[in-house]
C-alpha cells in the first residue's frame, strides 16, 4: 500500500523535510560559531601554550583548526557526488541520509573528549562532524524537487531555513545558560576542569542527541528515493559519472548553467563571510576587554540568527513579488553594500547592527538559491546527482573563497580590506545574475 503521505505535494512530507534544518542545525549554530570556537581556544589559554605538536611538526591553534576545516570540505567535495550518484543509483537516498547525520551526531557527542592530549581523537571528530552535517544537507536539499512542486518550493526552502534558525537558537541558549550558570545545572569546578568549560563539552552531547532525535520525524515521512533504470555496474565510481554526466547536460541547459556560475560566484564570499565573521569581529572590534568581547560575539550571533528567521520569510515573499532572479540580484547588492560596511566597523554596537544586517540576507541568499536550482533543474528523477553538483559547487567555493580571503588578509595585514575584496563576488554575482534569463 501507498504511504499517502509520500505524495509529492503532501503538507506532512513537506514540514517533514523542513524538519530536518530543525534537527541539524544546532550543529552549524553551537559547533561551527559559538560554543565550540570558545572552547578550542579555552583549551590551549588553560595550557598556556599557542602551538601543539601535531602531523610532525608544531602548529598553532589557528592555522591548525583551518587546515582541519579544509581538509574536511575537501574531503566533503569529493565524497559527495561519490555518495550522491550511487543513492540516485541505488534508488535509496534515505539510507545514506540517516548514516551521514548519525556520523555527524556521534562525532559531536565525541568532541566531549576532545583534548590537546589526545588531539588525533578530537580532530577527528571535528572533521567528521563537518563531513556529517554536509553530507546529510546536501542529501536532504536534492529531495526538494521530489516532494515539492514547484510552486511550493520557494515557501518550503524558506521554512527548513526558518525552523533551524529556531531550533539552533533554542539549544545555544540552553547551552549558553550551562556555560555561565555552570552551577545552576549542578556542573562544578574540579582541579583539572574549570565547571564553564565542562559545561561546554556537555553542549557538544547535547547537539549530538538533538540531531540524531529530531531527524527521526523527517525519516518518517521521506521516501526512499528514485531507482534508477538499467544495469548495475562500476556502482563505486557511478558517482563521478554522474558528475560528468550533470557537467555534459548543462551544454543544454543554458539557464542552469549561467544560474549555477552566479550562484558559485556569490556563495563563495557568503559562506566564507559564515566561516569567519567571529574572528572579525575578535580581532577587528574594539571590545574593551576580554569579557565583552566573548559575551558581544554571542550576542552577535543569536542576533544573526533570529533576525535570519524572518529574512528567510521576506526574500520568500520578495521572490513571489519580483521573480527568484531579480531578488537574488538585489540581495547581492544588499552584501556589497554590507561588504563596504564592514570596512569601517570599530565598535561592538556598529557590529552589533552588522549582525543584523547580515541576519536579513544570510538565510535568505540560502534558501531562495536552494529553491531557485530545483527550480531550473530539468525533468528527472536523478536529483541527488544535480544536487551534489550544486553541493560541490559550493564546497570548492569556500575551499577558495576561505583561501582568498586569508592571502588577502595576510598581504594587507587587514581583515577589512579582505572583507572588501569579498565585496567583489557579490558585484560580480549580480551582475551573472542579470545573464540567467537571456536567450542564448
Amino acid at each position: 500500500m501507498t504511504n499517502v503521505f509520500a505524495l509529492k505535494g503532501n503538507k506532512r512530507l513537506l514540514n517533514a523535510w523542513a524538519f530536518y534544518d530543525w534537527a541539524n542545525s544546532v550543529y552549524s549554530l553551537v559547533i561551527s560559531s559559538a560554543v565550540f570556537p570558545i572552547f578550542y581556544g579555552a583549551l590551549f589559554r588553560l595550557a598556556e601554550i599557542e602551538k601543539v605538536s601535531v602531523f610532525g611538526g608544531e602548529i598553532a591553534r589557528a592555522p591548525l583548526i583551518s587546515y582541519v576545516t579544509s581538509a574536511a570540505f575537501v574531503f566533503i567535495a569529493v565524497i559527495t557526488p561519490l555518495v550522491s550518484g550511487i543513492a540516485d543509483y541505488l534508488g535509496n537516498k534515505k539510507i545514506f541520509l540517516q548514516f551521514f547525520c548519525y556520523l555527524g551526531a556521534v562525532s559531536c557527542i565525541g568532541l566531549y573528549w576532545f583534548s590537546l592530549e589526545h588531539i588525533y581523537f578530537g580532530l577527528g571528530c571535528y572533521f567528521f562532524g563537518l563531513v556529517g552535517f554536509w553530507v546529510s544537507f546536501a542529501l536532504n536539499n536534492s529531495y526538494l524537487p521530489d516532494i515539492a512542486f514547484p510552486e511550493q518550493q520557494d515557501g518550503i526552502s524558506a521554512k527548513g531555513f526558518a525552523l533551524g534558525y529556531i531550533g539552533s537558537v533554542i539549544l545555544l541558549l540552553v547551552n549558553l545558560g550551562m556555560v555561565l550558570y555552570p552551577n545552576a545545572f549542578g556542573i562544578v569546578d574540579t582541579p583539572s576542569e574549570p565547571a564553564a568549560v565542562k559545561a561546554m563539552k556537555y553542549s557538544f552531547v547535547s547537539v549530538g542527541i538533538w540531531w540524531a532525535l529530531f531527524s527521526q520525524y523527517t525519516f518518517k515521512f521521506l521516501p526512499k528515493g528514485y531507482k534508477r533504470e538499467g544495469e548495475r555496474k562500476n556502482v563505486i565510481l557511478n558517482g563521478f559519472r554522474e558528475l560528468r554526466s550533470v557537467w555534459k547536460q548543462l551544454d543544454s541547459e543554458t539557464r542552469l548553467k549561467r544560474y549555477l556560475g552566479a550562484f558559485f560566484t556569490y556563495s563563495m564570499a557568503v559562506q566564507t563571510i559564515m566561516l569567519i565573521a567571529t574572528y572579525f569581529g575578535e580581532e577587528e572590534i574594539d571590545w574593551g576587554s576580554d569579557d565583552f568581547r566573548q559575551i558581544g560575539l554571542i550576542v552577535s550571533i543569536l542576533i544573526i540568527q533570529i533576525i535570519a528567521v524572518g529574512g528567510a520569510y521576506l526574500t520568500a515573499f520578495l521572490s513571489g513579488k519580483l521573480g527568484n532572479i531579480k531578488t537574488l540580484i538585489w540581495v547581492n547588492i544588499f552584501w556589497l553594500a554590507l561588504c563596504v560596511y564592514a570596512f569601517f566597523l570599530k565598535t561592538p554596537i556598529d557590529f552589533f547592527i552588522a549582525a543584523g544586517l547580515v541576519g536579513i540576507v544570510m538565510g535568505g541568499i540560502q534558501a531562495l538559491s536552494r529553491s531557485t536550482y530545483s527550480k531550473f533543474l530539468p525533468e528527472t528523477t536523478d536529483t541527488a546527482s544535480f544536487f551534489s553538483f550544486y553541493d560541490v559547487a559550493e564546497k570548492i567555493g569556500i575551499i577558495i573563497g576561505t583561501f582568498l580571503y586569508g592571502f588577502v588578509a595576510q598581504i594587507t595585514g587587514s581583515m577589512r580590506n579582505a572583507a572588501i575584496f569579498l565585496g567583489i563576488f557579490f558585484l560580480l554575482g549580480a551582475f551573472l545574475l542579470t545573464r540567467v534569463n537571456k536567450k542564448p
